[in-house]
């Protein structure tokens, strides 16, 4: 009895010493049921951004629609649409259910992107991104990976990235860089794991998703976020089994890229000037008309007892934290 009640105890001062702290969000779902959402603050003009508004593609679901439009400058920084959760988050599970617009026809080329992902720079312990990614000028890709940096200067990047085509099961590339290797880190030369290197590169194919397109319908995507670990991961649309498409375990010669310091949790919706599909050269037309994001549910479960040690291996160091 007293064995139980010890590990009881512990348990709940873990939960209370997470939940005291209030730079952390707490575990969450965001249903977009209501005109503000809950746990999101949007960025930019309010016309972009309608919550708990009727689904553009799907009977009886209330979503919040993000917006682009041809007016918009180009790049995350200034243009299109953008929701982050007002406090920190950290390890723990991310997930979301989205639906892209379709642009084949009516703009085939469209440089349109949408990230859902985490990003913050804390000085001590450096960029925090990790990324779900997708171009609408062929949206049966999906682009992964995530950003670090040396921790005390931004500019300092480092890159583990995978895309990965969900509709044949293919995964096209996995590979690094680093601002070791160029002055400027965007002409730094690309690095293929070794081809041996199973905690950098498995799973080496996926299990196709016949007539997978982000555009067609929504779909449930997420990623597992631990200290030695970082597993990318998307609902199969009929059977609802996990497809993983990145279990990444490894490391690069200079870097393990899987970033360690808190950050924030975002969703984006913009568009792109320089950065082209893989599959489609020169698709990075800015919108010609108004397009739409939809987003069903972001959830968002911590991994309490793994962010409670770390804040207290880091309680010196955390002064820098907003």
């Amino acid at each position: 009895m007293k064995k139980h009640l010890l590990i009881l105890f512990a348990a709940v001062a873990v939960s209370c010493s997470q939940n005291a702290d209030n730079r952390f969000m707490p575990a969450f779902t965001e249903d977009f049921s209501t005109p503000q959402p809950q746990f999101f603050f949007t960025k930019r003009s309010p016309l972009r951004y309608y919550s708990g508004v009727h689904s553009l593609s799907e009977e009886n679901t209330d979503v919040m629609l993000l917006a682009i439009t041809p007016s918009d400058p180009w790049g995350p920084a200034n243009g299109g649409a953008e929701i982050e959760t007002p406090r920190l988050t950290h390890f723990g599970t991310y997930s979301a259910r989205l639906k892209m617009p379709d642009l084949t026809e009516v703009q085939p080329k469209a440089g349109v992107v949408t990230g859902f992902f985490t990003y913050l720079f804390v000085p001590g312990f450096g960029l925090a991104e990790i990324d779900f990614e997708w171009l609408m000028a062929d949206p049966r890709l999906i682009y992964i990976g995530t950003w670090t940096s040396d921790p005390d200067d931004l500019d300092k990047l480092q890159r583990i990235g995978r895309i990965v085509n969900v509709e044949t099961g293919e995964v096209l590339k996995t590979n690094y860089y680093s601002y070791r290797d160029a002055a400027l880190v965007y002409e730094a030369p690309y690095h293929e794991f070794e081809p041996t290197d199973d905690a950098a590169l498995e799973p080496r194919t996926i299990p196709s998703i016949p007539g997978y397109d982000a555009s067609s319908r929504f779909h449930i995507y997420g990623f597992d976020w631990y200290p030695d670990r970082l597993r990318w991961w998307m609902e199969h649309p009929e059977t609802g089994e996990k497809v993983v498409l990145w279990d990444y375990r490894g490391s690069t010669p200079d870097f393990s890229g899987i970033p360690q310091g808190p950050t924030k949790y975002l969703l984006n919706f913009w568009h792109t000037n320089n950065w082209s599909v893989e599959t489609v050269p020169n698709s990075t037309e800015a919108p010609k008309y108004q397009y739409m994001l939809e987003a069903d549910w972001i959830k968002y479960e911590p991994f309490d007892e793994i962010n409670a040690k770390w804040l207290e291996e880091n309680s010196k160091n955390t002064n820098t934290i907003y």
